[in-house]
């Protein structure tokens, strides 16, 4: 079963909150699957997650504005005209909500109106991300990324150095490994115990999408014919192992990748517009939507893996039973 939707803007953000499928649109509006419809920002959403609650989403924008939306209202939460909100990450473990607007990371308690918490970095943060418990925050930047402690006023930072451009950033599901992507088309990541470092390169592409799978054992990316997968079993993760690769198609190239940590299977969309579902453990691919069009631009899993929700660069969009 599937339902398709029509946008008059491109897709900034799919997601799956609690109450199910939500689209974060380029010209400011939250949409829901249901049909819900709020105006959000003066601009366009340029990233969202979901709230920590579990009931709507949280989005930035270019108009400097991060707000809170669910199906019977929307609420801005910070307003900092002038600034750009490019990056942003939720803990439901914690209840806390970061983002960055150029070299700041602001974090927000949505219990607690009065905190803030501002972090400041030499250059431009490009990415934000929790670690599974909700107390630190890894940043990327130019030249590496740097852990923070999410709560804490004054403090400096752990750096983790790597020479290049990093554009955004995860935490393994153990809280092992922290994992950017780079502007010149490859991963690199590191060890958190000791800061070793891991390259993870061969990409023709820029890696714009990852998602860990399998309770952590594999990390699925974006940014070549087929998902790439790295096995991260073991305290070396993918340290002196070779990524494998499924559902490679030389005429086409995978744009999104989306997964539960807990779950086997992942959901992969590709620049000619078809979306995939497989299970690595498994064999074959099964198209769930094998239309061609414009690129896939967002898509998200389900928490129960049941369904997913994808986007095209046109406006086109839809949520599918898998």
């Amino acid at each position: 079963m599937s339902t398709n939707f029509t946008f008059d803007a491109q897709v900034t953000a799919a997601l799956f909150d609690a109450g199910g499928a939500v689209f974060a649109l380029g010209d400011g509006s939250v949409r829901f699957a249901g049909g819900e419809r709020f105006d959000v920002h003066d601009g366009a959403v340029l990233t969202a997650a979901v709230h920590p609650s579990g009931d709507g989403v949280v989005t930035g924008g270019d108009d400097g504005k991060v707000a809170w939306t669910r199906r019977d209202g929307s609420q801005v939460l910070v307003d900092a005209p002038g600034q750009w909100i490019d990056a942003l990450d939720t803990a439901p473990a914690t209840g806390l909500i970061a983002f960055a607007a150029g070299r700041t990371l602001t974090v927000i308690d949505a219990a607690d109106p009065a905190f803030r918490r501002d972090f400041s970095h030499e250059r431009t943060v490009s990415g934000v991300a929790f670690d599974p418990k909700g107390r630190r925050i890894a940043t990327s930047t130019y030249g590496g990324a740097a852990l923070w402690l999410a709560r804490i006023a004054q403090q400096k930072p752990t750096l983790l150095k790597w020479a290049g451009s990093h554009t955004g950033v995860a935490f393994s599901p153990d809280g092992a490994f922290v994992v950017t992507a780079m502007q010149d088309n490859q991963l690199h990541g590191w060890r958190l115990k000791d800061a070793r470092n891991m390259r993870m390169g061969g990409y023709p592409s820029k890696v714009r999408s990852l998602a860990f799978l399998a309770n952590g054992q594999l990390l699925a990316t974006a940014g070549a014919q087929g998902v790439v997968l790295w096995p991260f079993t073991g305290s070396n993760g993918p340290m002196g192992r070779e990524a494998t690769e499924i559902g490679y198609d030389e005429s086409s190239l995978v744009t999104m990748v989306a997964a539960r940590t807990d779950r086997g299977s992942l959901v992969a969309g590709l620049n000619d517009g078809r979306v995939w579902v497989a299970d690595p453990a498994g064999r074959g691919l099964n198209f769930v939507r094998s239309d061609k069009g414009a690129a896939i631009t967002a898509l998200a899993m389900r928490p129960d893996g049941g369904a997913a929700a994808w986007a095209g660069e046109a406006g086109a969009a839809g949520v599918v039973d898998i």
